[in-house]
């Protein structure tokens, strides 16, 4: 085992630990899981990781395609983070969602692997179109703990902090993190894990901007968002496509962390 008890990191989920936002598909994603292996190698420099996660896949989808393939590689240290693309499906069940994360943690626990996940933020304090999708969020989230807690699971508390919904941590499509979002959930995960190095300090709210919009600026804001991106997406679901379609994982086997570069 390497000195920080971690040998072979394994990330499990969607688009958010893909690293969508953080990068591009010509030059790489990096994302907020290739941000914590960056982290932890700096105390394990022969640390191995590997990145199942796939964009637009929704909870059960994680469980059915990425949990096998992630025992197999025996992890020490698994992240499990799905949801968000239920969330926002018509026909979303806080306790279908929480079953598959859950049995997720347990499959992985049970094989001896520490795990940990996280909460999600209010959408609607990023966009106010999403306002309706704040109760399933609330419910999602009492649900991930309360899995978590059954399971010894790491439970990072992202939704806890305004900061996390500050617009400069997002990408312009408001459904991904930006690069300082990324970093920032990375932070915080490895607050959860008492990784060296780590603290609270990913809590603290950006310098205020006096260029934010406000009135009819951020109305315009809202309907370009709306034209150039909530209607797309919009128009994937009504034709059951998805963003991920004919995609596979970024990085399937355990690789030595320099290879991100």
């Amino acid at each position: 085992m390497v000195d920080s008890g971690y040998a072979r990191y394994v990330a499990l989920g969607d688009s958010q630990t893909e690293g969508l936002g953080d990068g591009d598909d010509v030059q790489g994603l990096r994302g907020w899981a290739d941000r914590l292996a960056e982290q932890l190698v700096r105390a394990s420099p022969d640390l191995l990781y590997a990145n199942l996660a796939v964009r637009g896949r929704l909870a059960g989808q994680v469980r059915a395609e990425q949990l096998a393939p992630a025992l197999a590689l025996k992890p020490d240290l698994a992240t499990v983070v799905a949801g968000v693309n239920d969330l926002l499906r018509p026909r979303f069940d806080a306790d279908e969602v929480a079953a598959h994360l859950e049995a997720m943690f347990a499959a992985l626990t049970a094989q001896g692997a520490r795990v940990a996940t996280l909460t999600f933020p209010d959408v609607s304090r990023i966009t106010p179109l999403a306002r309706p999708l704040g109760a399933r969020v609330a419910a999602l989230n009492a649900r991930i703990r309360e899995a978590g807690a059954r399971h010894g699971v790491l439970v990072a508390e992202t939704a806890d902090h305004p900061v996390v919904t500050d617009p400069r941590l997002w990408s312009p499509d408001r459904l991904h993190a930006g690069p300082l979002g990324h970093a920032r959930i990375a932070a915080a995960v490895a607050q959860a894990l008492a990784l060296p190095g780590s603290d609270d300090s990913w809590t603290r709210p950006l310098p205020h901007d006096p260029r934010a919009a406000s009135g009819l600026r951020a109305l315009g804001g809202e309907l370009r968002w709306a034209g150039s991106f909530l209607g797309p997406w919009l128009v994937r679901r009504v034709r059951g496509r998805s963003s991920g379609d004919g995609r596979q994982a970024k990085r399937p086997e355990l690789l030595p962390v320099l290879a991100l570069d």
